[in-house]
């Protein structure tokens, strides 16, 4: 059996890690830079190589990008299902402070909250609660 971690490219992962655990609650495990693992590394002795963070009881990797090598698209969108609707809506609120929202926050037919948000990082969010049986 597989299981999916989500890996993120950034700008500025710890900038960004440090968002997503303010916002979701969570930590920031590790930091290696590339000149923690390489004499070579030069002007990005202080890049990140790989970074591990749990947040909303998730782990996610990332790494920071060259500058200006990025490219963000709507191919792919992190969902996360909360046990609560008061969890989801704090969440949802988070992660959209200084992003866009897509759909907002909002009761759906199959008896969940749903939103849909970019945050200011570019990175695509699905929100919900889990469904109400009815």
């Amino acid at each position: 059996m597989a299981k999916l971690t989500p890996y993120i490219f950034s700008e500025d992962s710890r900038a960004q890690a440090e968002f997503y655990t303010n916002a979701l609650g969570g930590e920031i495990l590790s930091v290696q830079t590339h000149g923690q693992v390489s004499d070579q590394a030069g002007n990005n002795k202080d890049k990140v190589i790989h970074l591990s963070l749990v947040a909303a009881g998730v782990t996610f990797f990332m790494t920071d990008s060259e500058p200006g090598s990025l490219n963000y698209g709507n191919g792919i969108n992190l969902s996360l299902e909360f046990p609560t609707e008061e969890e989801a809506r704090e969440a949802f609120a988070n992660l959209a402070e200084g992003g866009t929202v897509k759909h907002p926050l909002q009761p759906e037919f199959w008896g969940a909250l749903f939103g849909q948000l970019e945050d200011k990082f570019g990175v695509q969010w699905m929100i919900s609660s889990e469904a109400k049986p009815n």
